[in-house]
């Protein structure tokens, strides 16, 4: 009976692996959609901006309830993870607790580990009281109704239960409680199953062990279809985010030519450029997924949906329609559907008819952002809202020619007066003969 468990450990863990495998290979394929951008600069910065932003939550605690409620699930909930290896290694080779030969220094860890898992387990709760009985403002805000929201309550309830069980199997595995170390939660929990005899004891602390671990593996696939991705995504997220300062336009380099061009006395404005290399881009800024770069399109799958960007925007405090979490969660559904329609298709996009532009992000959300770089600030994973709604905006203007009726008077302004102003360029310095 044993041996045949065994086998039935080998293949849930076999499944469960490989298809966490083919959706990062999915996730990888989406990603590498978006078009190529030049991350290799400054990588001493790089690391130590992941050290700091993802691995040391630097910019979580600038909300300290949040932020401290935070650390202690993700430090929790990863160090108790470790002991999925002892699992690992029991249901695969039928041993019982193969790392207690340490002793002393095993009942330290996983007693280290039950409080880890209560402490998870109440923050956890706290969590679920903050957006269902408080209802923090930004956990309610159009775009989270539906799935989203019921996304949120499910990671919860899958926390609250795989800290619960690891609890029970560690109260009911006699063995565990004679040894008197490591114990320090769960003796507490013990006596729920005092009257209980030792057989029953055992099936229902195997009856823990086995859910603990499938609820794992079903967690860890669960993964891909949720907010929680960010999990893993965080750390190449913050490496690979901007070093350049926030208030930098990221100025295309056919136009900047153009420009220096137009300026250049001795230009032959009607040159061919000397090489390919100097031809301008097929689009001018961006109206789909594929338009953007892979480093935005990794943003849009990092995205916690935890909505401080959101609820920093001066525009959407002013109850504008522009929300930079649905600019994220957005780009990530096109994403998705796009993967979805090449996966369809034999690894070939075609043509559905459907944009980012429009589809899913309208005009008017586009142009009620004011630029300021609040949301870009307040992430605490290093995603970038902005640059999406500025290439979207470029595409807009130089390809569409939809610019706002002011932003267009303002450009038409410059192309004749050399200022925004609608004076002449002989009259800009009459207003100093009116003072």
């Amino acid at each position: 009976m044993g041996f045949v468990a065994n086998i039935v450990f080998a293949a849930i863990l076999i499944f469960g692996i490989g298809y966490f495998v083919k959706n990062i290979k999915t996730l990888m394929r989406n990603i590498k959609l978006g078009q190529d951008v030049d991350v290799s600069d400054n990588p001493v910065q790089r690391w130590n901006n992941m050290a700091r932003i993802a691995l040391g939550q630097g910019k979580m605690v600038r909300r300290p309830v949040a932020g401290l409620l935070h650390i202690v699930v993700y430090v929790g909930f990863i160090i108790i993870n470790i002991e999925v290896l002892e699992i690992i290694i029991d249901g695969l080779f039928g041993t019982h607790r193969i790392f207690s030969f340490l002793g002393g220094f095993y009942g330290f860890l996983i007693g280290t580990f039950e409080v880890l898992a209560f402490l998870v387990f109440v923050s956890v709760i706290v969590f679920w009281i903050r957006r269902n009985v408080i209802k923090l403002q930004r956990f309610w805000k159009a775009e989270m109704k539906g799935w989203p929201k019921n996304d949120g309550n499910i990671i919860l309830y899958f926390e609250m239960v795989l800290m619960l069980l690891f609890l029970i199997m560690n109260a009911t595995d006699v063995h565990f409680q004679h040894m008197n170390s490591g114990n320090i939660i769960s003796q507490f929990i013990a006596p729920w199953f005092e009257n209980m005899g030792e057989t029953t004891l055992h099936v229902i602390e195997r009856a823990a062990w086995w859910l603990h671990i499938v609820g794992i593996l079903v967690f860890l696939n669960y993964l891909y279809f949720s907010k929680h991705l960010h999990i893993l995504l965080a750390f190449p997220n913050t490496y690979y985010g901007s070093l350049k300062p926030k208030g930098e336009f990221n100025n295309l380099e056919a136009v900047t030519k153009e420009v220096q061009m137009m300026m250049d006395p001795d230009a032959d404005p009607y040159a061919m450029p000397e090489n390919d290399d100097e031809e301008a881009p097929a689009k001018f800024g961006a109206s789909d997924v594929q338009d953007l770069n892979w480093v935005q399109l990794l943003n849009a799958y990092t995205c916690t949906e935890c909505g401080r960007c959101t609820s920093e925007c001066p525009a959407n405090q002013t109850g504008k329609k522009l929300s930079p979490r649905k600019i994220m969660m957005d780009t990530r559904d096109r994403l998705e559907e796009v993967g979805k329609n090449i996966d369809a298709n034999n690894g070939e996009f075609k043509d559905d008819g459907k944009q980012l532009l429009n589809d899913y992000i309208s005009k008017e959300e586009l142009w009620a952002c004011t630029s300021c770089n609040a949301c870009v600030e307040a992430c605490p994973v290093s995603i970038n809202p902005l640059s999406i709604i500025l290439d979207i905006r470029r595409y807009l203007v130089m390809e569409e020619s939809a610019a706002p009726v002011e932003l267009n008077t303002m450009m038409t302004n410059i192309e004749n007066n050399g200022a925004p102003w609608p004076y002449n360029q002989m009259d800009r310095l009459n207003w100093k003969d009116e003072a």
